[in-house]
């Protein structure tokens, strides 16, 4: 029996404490086994059973890493962290040399004191950015984070769901497939000592972490249908999305619903559903020139949302609104501008940038643009609803205005649509992608009527 219990001690000290609830102590107060320091030079120490990382100039964004992945589970710590600083939690996070010099990348949940409190979102460390900003999608869990106190974070990661909570508040309801293992990370965020000098030596707290990676499905919260669930999975809809009234206008294997601009059946060249689920244009010289595809249906108030995968040099638009041979001009309506703006001449036409990324073409330019990168997946969307316009990219507004308001006619008289009465005014229209002879690819197209 003694050689049995101090088996039992031995595999608690080497796994971690294991509590009889099921939690497992990821940190043992004392030093800082099974851990490992990436990327920065910040200074992580221990005081009073807290791991307390202090920020450094001139040094990047700097983690306390564990050494051992996780996959699915339910995390939970608690953290202080001084008003100057930003910080997160990484999860299923890996550092690689193909990526970027090894750089930490992967899913983040965030840590921000500033009045913006997006604590508890999460990003996308090193790779596509913001998954889920908390105040477009769950205002009211702003106020969450409390400045000058401990807070208490809980993030269940199971399949391909990441939620999280921020003192007992809701705040995140995330699908994502990028990753479904890696390591935690601590977060120390780069400073910028030029501009704020009082920033070097400010301090980040971590306490209480604990995980759960058995008898999930008992121990995990109810969902939580009052908060806005994102889905990021390519060309899919959840349970909720459906009960929210989604609908898939590109499923990433067929064309079902949509047609040529001005035709009656699918272009017979120029677009092409690729292997990996992409409904692509094709440049002329590849077999492209079908033309402007368009769904049969038309559409009044709507919520549309899409990814897209723009080349070197490319042009191309999301047309909504549209209507055909109104103007003797075939199929026009209002335009979300695509494009490469660093390479194509049409970012430099117009005026003061309305033929940019994400703007309304020849119209308004977009503000705030944050763009993924050529070659990169982008997410666009568009809501509309009783005349008010947004464009959205990757989860920022770019631009908003009133269809047919006094402002909106001035920027139709100023632009290359001066001579159409009521442009864009439809009551409603179809939803048009571009084919502009470059190549783009779209996926995860999605609508819901409003």
């Amino acid at each position: 029996m003694k050689n049995i219990c101090l088996f039992t001690l031995l595999v608690a000290v080497i796994s971690g404490c294991v509590s009889n609830d099921g939690w497992t102590d990821l940190f043992n107060g004392k030093d800082f086994t099974g851990w490992v320091k990436l990327n920065g030079d910040a200074e992580y120490i221990i005081e009073n059973g807290e791991i307390v990382g202090i920020s450094k100039a001139d040094t990047p964004n700097t983690f306390l890493c564990t050494e051992k992945e996780y996959g699915d589970f339910i995390l939970e710590f608690e953290l202080k962290v001084d008003t100057a600083l930003n910080s997160g939690v990484q999860i299923r996070s890996h550092s690689r040399p193909e990526h970027m010099n090894g750089r930490v990348h992967g899913y983040q949940i965030e840590v921000d004191p500033s009045s913006r409190g997006w604590s508890a979102g999460i990003y996308d460390e090193a790779r596509t950015g913001w998954l889920y900003p908390v105040t477009p999608f769950n205002p009211a869990a702003v106020p969450a984070f409390k400045n000058f106190e401990w807070n208490h974070y809980r993030v269940e990661a199971i399949g391909n769901s990441i939620k999280t909570w921020l003192n007992g508040i809701p705040v995140a309801d995330l699908l994502v497939d990028f990753d479904d293992t890696g390591f935690i990370g601590l977060q120390v965020h780069s400073i910028n000592v030029r501009r704020q000098p009082w920033t070097e030596g400010t301090t980040v707290r971590w306490r209480n972490l604990r995980i759960m990676t058995e008898n999930l499905e008992a121990n995990r919260k109810r969902d939580t249908p009052q908060i806005h669930q994102v889905n990021v999975i390519p060309n899919t809809l959840s349970e909720r999305e459906k009960a929210d009234g989604w609908e898939l206008l590109f499923d990433g294997k067929t064309t079902n619903g949509w047609r040529g601009a001005l035709k009656e059946a699918m272009p017979e060249r120029g677009w092409e559903i690729t292997d990996n689920g992409e409904l692509m244009v094709l440049p002329r010289n590849e077999g492209g020139g079908g033309g402007d595809i368009l769904t049969v249906e038309k559409y009044s108030n709507f919520e549309l949302v899409f990814d897209f995968k723009l080349t070197e040099g490319a042009n191309s638009g999301i047309k909504y609104y549209v209507t055909e041979n109104v103007y003797d001009r075939g199929a026009l309506g209002l335009e979300y501008q695509l494009l490469d703006d660093a390479r194509h001449p049409d970012a430099r036409m117009g005026v003061d940038g309305n033929r940019t990324l994400a703007g309304l073409y020849d119209m308004i330019p977009p503000r705030g643009v944050r763009f993924n990168g050529i070659g990169q997946w982008n997410t666009g969307r568009i809501v509309a609803k009783d005349n008010h316009i947004e464009h959205w990219l990757n989860n920022f507004k770019t631009l908003e205005y009133e269809r047919g308001s006094e402002r909106y006619k001035e920027l139709v008289d100023a632009s290359k649509y001066e001579t159409m009465n009521n442009f864009g005014e439809a009551a409603e229209g179809h939803i048009l992608l571009q084919d502009h002879n470059d190549r783009v690819m779209f996926r995860s197209i999605k609508i819901r009527k409003l």
